[in-house]
């Protein structure tokens, strides 16, 4: 899990939704700004792999913005912003295994066409069939 944190800038503003007067005065709300493409911290595949994985919340000058307004409090705020950017980003880099290709044995085969065989004998000997 890399820390990139110092790489991140912070810009407030004043949080939208339910706390009072505070809401009107106090710019509580944090958006965190990191831009991945000027990034020190990361090698060029690492950042091409992170453009790729999160190309929906990053612009087209290459930054990737947060904002939290969860809290009441500027500092708080700044704390859960920082936590979540740092996730997505670490996140983002995880590889997924490849998948290998595997085919059934023949045991299995064998043993799904005897089941097919099984339902089949079974549905067939539920059919009505009059004495001709």
């Amino acid at each position: 899990m890399k820390n990139f944190s110092t790489e991140l800038t912070y810009k407030t503003s004043r949080s939208s939704g339910a706390g009072g007067q505070n809401v009107n005065k106090v710019e509580t709300s944090v958006t965190v700004i990191w831009n991945v493409s000027e990034s020190r911290f990361f090698s060029d595949e690492e950042k091409e792999l992170i453009s790729k994985k999160l190309k929906n919340r990053i612009n087209t000058d290459g930054i990737l913005q947060l904002s939290v307004s969860e809290s009441r409090t500027q500092y708080q705020n700044k704390k859960i912003a920082n936590q979540r950017i740092l996730e997505i980003v670490n996140t983002s880099l995880i590889r997924p295994k490849s998948r290998k290709a595997t085919k059934p044995s023949k045991a299995q085969i064998a043993k799904r066409i005897e089941n097919k065989k099984k339902l089949s004998e079974k549905k067939e000997s539920r059919r009505f069939r009059p004495d001709r």
